[in-house]
């Protein structure tokens, strides 16, 4: 009987050729289960992003305010010639690393009356969270800012809007300051005039009109200045009609070199926080600065500076 000849590779070639193709048929089977797994779960977890803010830049502060506005704010002062008021308008930009998260201005006016500073900061607030718009964060820094302020009783003051993610509120609040060295930041301003004064009375009768009856005692500021409540059109409170949301605070200070009134305006414009700081020192500390005149020209700025934001 004639035997067959085995030829060892070509049973080789026959076993690999029969593996390769159950290996095909698994990969197949296994590639479509992960298909069909990986869109089930991206379905599931895919959400709806929060809405982004308005601003995406902020504009140039030194150039925002009219040349009208900051004549009535800083006014000139004895024979000043027209260059040096010019240097004075220009303002001096603080130093800052990103432009487009927060910059700021801030102008100096020596006049008889007493010298006159006056600085803004523009921060512009991004959500890092995809579950918080950048409007609802800002909200929320702006809430803590009047907060801080301790705003009179009955101020109608606004509470931070309630975030889905409080332990990165933290950390959020903390990289927005991030990068500007040597500037006090809004929260730093806020701090600064948390104080709400009350020395409104005790103003008015020193420039000879009648003081308005104080509602109520309350404790003496840090900065021993009276603190007699003052009527309610001028003392510290929220603001309506500017922008998104405002504040106003006013603080007298007094010291051994005289002293000096501070009026904050702190207001939001979508996702931007606009910080207006406006004083004026005097050393003769029987001459108070007044009040209302200091109240009324920063509330013009700020309405400026709103309306320009919404152009």
């Amino acid at each position: 009987m004639q035997r067959r000849s085995f030829v060892p590779g070509t049973a080789l070639a026959t076993v690999a050729a029969l593996a390769a193709t159950l290996t095909a048929c698994t990969g197949d089977s296994g590639s479509a289960g992960g298909s069909a797994d990986t869109k089930g779960g991206g379905a599931a977890a895919t959400s709806a992003s929060a809405e982004p803010g308005k601003y995406k830049t902020l504009p140039e502060p030194c150039g925002l305010p009219s040349k009208g506005i900051l004549r009535r704010l800083l006014p000139p002062g004895g024979t000043e010639s027209p260059q040096d008021a010019d240097k004075v308008y220009a303002g001096t930009a603080d130093i800052t690393y990103d432009t487009d998260r927060r910059v700021g201005c801030r102008w100096k006016r020596e006049a008889p009356d007493g010298t006159r500073h006056l600085t803004l900061d523009f921060e512009r607030v991004v959500s890092y969270d995809p579950a918080v718009s950048d409007d609802d964060k800002a909200q929320n820094v702006y809430g803590k800012k009047e907060l801080a302020a301790q705003l009179p009783a009955g101020g109608n003051s606004a509470s931070p809007t309630p975030s889905s993610s409080s332990g990165k509120d933290g950390k959020d609040d903390k990289d927005d300051k991030d990068g500007q060295p040597g500037q006090n930041t809004p929260d730093d301003q806020g701090t600064q005039n948390d104080s709400p004064d009350g020395d409104q009375a005790a103003g008015k009768a020193a420039a000879g009109g009648k003081a308005s009856p104080a509602s109520s005692a309350p404790p003496a500021s840090p900065s021993g200045s009276p603190s007699d409540t003052p009527g309610s059109d001028i003392a510290p409170r929220v603001l309506d009609g500017l922008a998104d949301a405002a504040f106003l605070n006013d603080k007298l200070v007094t010291a051994d070199s005289g002293v000096h009134r501070d009026v904050t305006i702190v207001f939001r414009s979508s996702n931007v926080i606009v910080t207006l700081s406006y004083d004026q020192w005097s050393a003769d500390k029987t001459t108070l600065p007044d009040s209302r005149d200091l109240q009324e020209k920063a509330q013009a700025l700020a309405q400026e500076l709103a309306d320009r934001f919404n152009e």
